[in-house]
């Protein structure tokens, strides 16, 4: 057996040799001696025939020739590689290899990721839904009924008289209450669409909504959880104001002032010398929502809140043109680690 080991060796090392630069002559010797019916696979068949105290060494013998002839195999086929792009003179071999380019995440990425990290560690479940909205999830559902004045703040792209898509995240909001039982801690990044288009608008942009339910959740749970996402987003040296406002689905209802971070709060062109800056809504879930997911307005609070990502993003980087976000030039998006 050893000796025609040997032999098939030396004819598999014989036309490998003859095979020359030609992959496919090598792929040919490769089938032919270690193939399923290959020469050397053939042998490995017959051990068990063999006399048990002669199957370890021939056992041995025909794993080495075997391990030999995949070496030279493997040999024969880099060289013949590289013989072939020597031939096409494709490129020099011999020149060093180049860094395959590193892509980086977009702002508005960076910025989306950057607030739902700060909200997880905060105990908020991260939540997606669809972006084509049946009408009730995205307005009736929300205290909006078909002839109510707030639809009019919102530039609906409409599918069909009942499908649109989504003008806010908030629908989320709607289908996990209607899905879950209070206590819930959520929020809905995604994205949003408006017939809106200028420096501070697109007609798709980013949003991440909020949504806390519970027994005695109050309007300081909601403060302080804002105040912290703003100390967390743009330094614990920046000041926080709420102020009065309107959203037909939280009563009452307030907007999130930030100083400054251009000016420090001493007022300038980006602020209109107010000092302050707008970055999101907020206020205490309207019993009516509730009423509507079968929650009982008696027994559960809960507040709920808004903001845009490139309103964030812009805020954070200084940024006066939204638009510079989708150009996609390189020079701009370069600027963003």
């Amino acid at each position: 057996m050893k000796d025609i080991v040997q032999q098939i060796l030396r004819e598999a090392f014989e036309e490998l040799d003859r095979a020359n630069s030609d992959i496919k002559a090598i792929d040919k010797v490769r089938v032919k001696y270690l193939g399923r019916k290959g020469r050397l696979t053939e042998l490995f068949k017959q051990l068990g025939g063999l006399p048990k105290e002669k199957r370890p060494e021939i056992g041995k013998v025909l794993n080495e020739a075997r391990e030999q002839l995949e070496k030279a195999l493997g040999d024969a086929i880099a060289r013949a590689k590289t013989a072939s792009l020597e031939v096409s003179g494709d490129f020099d071999i011999t020149i060093p290899g180049r860094r395959p380019l590193v892509g980086r995440l977009h702002p508005i990425t960076q910025t989306a990721r950057d607030i739902c990290q700060i909200f997880v560690q905060m105990g908020f479940e991260v939540v997606e839904g669809p972006e084509v909205e049946l009408d009730y999830y995205n307005f009736e559902a929300l205290n909006i009924p078909k002839d109510h004045p707030a639809r009019d703040m919102q530039d609906t792209f409409y599918v069909s008289e009942e499908v649109v898509l989504r003008t806010h995240t908030s629908p989320i909001q709607v289908r996990v209450m209607e899905a879950r039982k209070p206590p819930i801690q959520i929020i809905a990044p995604g994205k949003a669409y408006r017939c809106d288009s200028d420096m501070t608008h697109t007609p798709m942009f980013h949003q991440v909504e909020g949504l806390m339910v519970g027994k005695d959740v109050s309007f300081a749970d909601l403060k302080g959880v804002l105040t912290l996402f703003v100390h967390q987003m743009f330094g614990p040296h920046v000041g926080v104001r709420f102020r009065p406002s309107f959203f037909p689905f939280t009563e009452p209802s307030a907007e999130v002032d930030i100083q400054c971070v251009i000016c420090g709060g001493k007022g300038c062109r980006v602020c209109s010398y107010t000092g302050w800056l707008e970055i999101l809504g907020s206020g205490m879930v309207d019993p009516a929502v509730f009423e509507m997911v079968g929650y009982d307005p008696e027994q559960v609070t809960g507040f709920a809140f808004g903001m845009g990502i490139e309103r964030i993003a812009m805020l954070r980087w200084g940024i006066d043109d939204l638009r510079l976000f989708f150009d996609n030039d390189v020079r701009f998006l370069d600027q963003f680690f």
